[in-house]
C-alpha cells in the first residue's frame, strides 16, 4: 500500500529584534517536532515579508505578536497565530521596569488588555496603561508616555521598539512561557493542516479511479484534490487547480454554503455548459470541526439509465410472495373455512380461481397458497389484468421478440409467464381481460407453453396459475365477454373469501394489527389498543364496502388524525367521526347484551363512574360515541 513519507510542520515566526532571543530559545526546544523559520521585521515591513515568505516557500502557519497578527489576518491566506500576553508574563515585566523608574508605561494591543486591578497591589510603582489597534496607534501612545515623563514602557516588541526610538527603556513583556504556548499552537495546527493533506493525497488516487465528476477543498475553498471528469467539467483540464480557490476559477459551481454550515448533503439539478448535472454537497469533519467539503457532479442522463437498470433489476429480485397462512388475521368461521380450503389448494399444482368482493384480500390468500406448496422457491408474479391497456398486457404476458413492433427493446423481452417459470403466476381481476387475450392464456393453460410476440418458436413453461375476480364469471359469460371454456380450465380449485361485513367478529383484531402499524409508520407512541378500544363497536356494525381495503385506510386516517396525541383519553373521537360520517351516520348500536340502556342507567353510570365518560361507557358496554348521542339526546329532552 502506498504510504507517502509524511513531511515536518514548516513555521514562520515574524518578529522584531527585542523578541528574536525569546523565539530562539523555544525554537531550540520545539525542534524535534517542526521546522521554524524566524523572520526579523521593521516597523513598517511586517506584511511584504509574510508575503514574501507565504509565495516563495510553503509555509504551513505564521506566528506573530497580537499587533501584527491582526494586519496579517486581512491580508496573508495562512493561519495566523498570535503570542498572547499571560500574567506572569505582565508581572514578571513589570517587576524588571520598576528597577528602572518608578512610574512605568504599560502599552498593549486591545485584544490581549488583561485585568490589572490585581496588579496594583503588588506593585510599588505608579502604572499608567495604554491600548492600541495597530501600529500608527502604537506609535502614537508611545509618544505621549514619552511626552508625559514616562522613562520606562513595558509592551510588546514593536512597544520596545518604538520606545528605543525615543530614546527610554523598553521592556519585552512576553515571556519565554507565552512564545512556547503560541508556537506548540502552531504546530498542533500544521500537523493537523498534514493530515488533511494526506487525506486529499488518498482522495486523489481514489477519485482518479471514478467516474463521477469529484472535487474537495479545504475551509478556505482552496481545491485539495480534483479528478478529471470534474477538471473537464469546469474546463480546467489542461491547469493544475490544486491549492487554488474554487471562487476564483471560472467555473459554475460553490461550496461557500458548505463551509457556512448550510446547504450539507442537499442535491440539486445544475444546469452548467457542458451539461446538466445533480450536484451534491456535503461538509468534511475532523474530530468534530469542519475542515473542508466535497463536491460531486452526476450527468443526469447516466443517473436516468441507472435508474431504469436498478428497477428492472429490482423487478427480478423482488418476484417473492411475502404472506403466509400465519399472517392471515382473523378467528371467525367464515375466515376459517376459506382458510381451511386455501391450505388444500396450496397441497397441489392445479389451478385455482378465488373470487370475492375487492379489498378482500385475495393476493394476500395467493401469496400464503404460493408460500405453503412446493414451489415456493420458485417466483411468485402478480398481475393485475385490469391495470394494462391491451396491447401493453399481451406483450407483459407473454413477452415479445426483437423488432416485433415500434419501439420494441433490443433483444426481445421475457413476459410474466416466463418470470413465473417453475412458480406462480396471480392474475389479478381475471374477468376484465380483453377476450382476444383470453384465447392466447386459454392456450397457454392447455399447451403449457407460451409464444413470444413476432415469434414462432414455443417457449416450454411451469407456471401454476392462480386467477382473481371480483365479478361474477359466469355472468360474464352470459354477457359475452368471458370465454365459457376460459372459466372451465381456471375453475379446477375454487374458493370464495368472505367480505368483512360477514365477519364482524375479526374487525376488532384486524383494526388493532392495521392501527399499531400506521401508528408506528408515523412515529407515534400513542398505545393503539386503549386509543382504539370506543370505536370498536362502530367499526363492527359499519358494513365495510371496501372491505379490508377500506379498514386499512380508516386507520391510517385515525393514525393521522391522532398525530401529536398522547394520552388516550384526551383523544377527540366526537372530532374524528365528524371527518368520518360512514361511521358517524351509523344508527344507534346495541350493548353486548342485546338491550339498550334506558336514560336512568345511563345518568347512573356516569355518577357512579365520577364523570369519566369511558369508564361510564365500558359499564353501559356501549360505545362512548354512543354515549356521547345518547346524553345529547338526554340534554335536548
Amino acid at each position: 500500500m502506498y504510504s507517502p513519507e509524511k513531511r515536518r510542520p514548516r513555521i514562520c515566526v515574524l518578529t522584531y529584534t527585542a523578541l528574536t532571543r525569546l523565539v530562539r530559545l523555544a525554537e531550540s526546544r520545539l525542534q524535534d517536532r517542526a521546522d521554524i523559520v524566524v523572520d526579523e521585521y521593521t516597523l513598517g515591513d511586517a506584511v511584504l515579508h509574510a508575503y514574501e515568505l507565504h509565495r516563495n516557500t510553503r509555509i504551513d502557519v505564521i506566528v506573530s505578536p497580537a499587533s501584527v497578527a491582526e494586519l496579517l489576518r486581512a491580508q496573508v491566506d495562512k493561519p495566523i497565530v498570535s503570542i498572547e500576553l499571560s500574567g506572569v508574563d505582565l508581572l514578571f515585566a513589570l517587576q524588571q521596569a520598576s528597577q528602572v523608574a518608578d512610574q512605568v508605561g504599560l502599552v498593549v494591543h486591545t485584544e490581549v488588555l488583561p485585568d490589572l486591578d490585581w496588579l496594583h497591589g503588588l506593585l510599588s510603582v505608579q502604572l499608567t496603561h495604554r491600548t492600541y489597534r495597530h501600529m500608527a496607534e502604537a506609535r502614537e501612545q508611545v509618544l505621549a508616555l514619552v511626552e508625559a515623563g514616562i522613562k520606562v514602557v513595558v509592551g510588546s516588541s514593536l512597544v520596545v521598539a518604538l520606545a528605543e526610538e525615543h530614546g527610554i527603556k523598553g521592556v519585552m513583556v512576553h515571556g519565554i512561557a507565552s512564545v512556547e504556548r503560541a508556537l506548540n499552537e502552531a504546530i498542533t495546527l500544521a500537523e493537523r493542516a498534514i493530515r488533511q493533506e494526506d487525506r486529499f493525497d488518498h482522495l486523489n488516487m481514489a477519485f482518479a479511479r471514478l467516474h463521477e465528476a469529484v472535487l474537495t477543498v479545504d475551509s478556505q475553498q482552496r481545491i485539495m484534490a480534483i479528478n478529471l471528469p470534474m477538471s473537464r467539467i469546469l474546463g480546467l483540464e489542461n491547469a493544475n487547480p490544486i491549492g487554488q480557490r474554487l471562487s476564483d476559477l471560472p467555473g459554475e459551481v460553490s461550496l461557500a454554503g458548505v463551509l457556512a454550515g448550510q446547504d450539507d448533503d442537499v442535491d440539486v439539478v445544475v444546469h452548467l455548459s457542458r451539461g446538466t448535472f445533480l450536484m451534491s454537497r456535503s461538509a468534511i469533519q475532523d474530530r468534530g470541526g469542519l475542515t473542508g467539503a466535497m463536491l460531486t457532479l452526476r450527468d443526469a442522463s447516466a443517473i436516468h439509465r441507472a435508474d431504469t437498470t436498478i428497477r428492472s433489476q429490482r423487478r427480478a429480485r423482488s418476484l417473492t410472495a411475502r404472506y403466509s397462512f400465519d399472517l392471515i388475521t382473523g378467528t371467525s368461521p367464515a375466515l376459517e373455512r376459506a382458510r381451511a380450503i386455501a391450505q388444500r389448494c396450496a397441497r397441489t399444482s392445479s389451478t385455482v380461481l378465488i373470487d370475492g368482493e375487492t379489498g378482500t384480500g385475495k393476493e394476500l390468500f395467493a401469496q400464503a397458497i404460493h408460500n405453503a406448496s412446493a414451489r415456493q422457491r420458485g417466483p411468485f408474479v402478480a398481475l393485475n389484468c385490469a391495470a394494462f391497456p391491451e396491447s401493453l398486457l399481451e406483450s407483459e404476458l407473454f413477452g415479445y421478440d426483437e423488432g416485433s413492433f415500434t419501439g420494441s427493446r433490443k433483444g426481445g423481452k421475457p413476459g410474466l409467464f416466463e418470470a413465473a417459470h417453475t412458480g406462480t403466476l396471480f392474475l389479478d381481476e381475471i374477468g376484465d381481460m380483453p377476450l382476444s387475450l383470453q384465447t392466447r392464456l386459454l392456450r397457454v393453460l392447455q399447451e403449457r407453453e407460451v409464444l413470444r410476440l413476432g415469434s414462432n418458436t414455443p417457449i416450454s413453461i411451469d407456471v401454476r396459475v392462480i386467477a382473481a375476480t371480483h365479478r361474477s364469471l359466469p355472468l360474464r359469460i352470459a354477457e359475452n365477454q368471458f370465454r365459457a371454456d376460459l372459466y372451465y380450465r381456471l375453475n379446477i380449485l375454487r374458493m370464495t373469501l368472505p367480505p368483512l361485513r360477514e365477519r364482524p367478529e375479526d374487525v376488532p383484531a384486524l383494526a388493532r394489527q392495521l392501527f399499531e402499524t400506521k401508528l408506528r409508520a408515523l412515529g407515534s407512541a400513542l398505545p393503539a389498543e386503549p386509543a382504539l378500544q370506543p370505536l370498536l363497536p362502530l367499526l363492527m356494525r359499519y358494513r365495510w364496502p371496501g372491505n379490508i381495503r377500506e379498514l386499512d385506510n380508516l386507520m391510517e386516517r385515525l393514525a393521522v388524525f391522532l398525530l401529536g396525541t398522547r394520552d388516550p383519553d384526551a383523544v377527540d373521537y366526537e372530532g374524528f367521526l365528524g371527518e368520518t360520517p360512514e361511521l358517524a351516520e351509523l344508527p344507534a348500536g346495541e350493548a353486548v347484551d342485546g338491550t339498550q340502556p334506558d336514560d336512568e342507567r345511563i345518568l347512573a353510570a356516569i355518577r357512579a363512574a365520577g364523570g369519566n365518560r369511558q369508564a361510564a361507557a365500558q359499564a353501559l358496554g356501549i360505545s362512548r360515541t354512543t354515549l356521547w348521542r345518547r346524553l345529547k339526546d338526554i340534554d335536548a329532552g
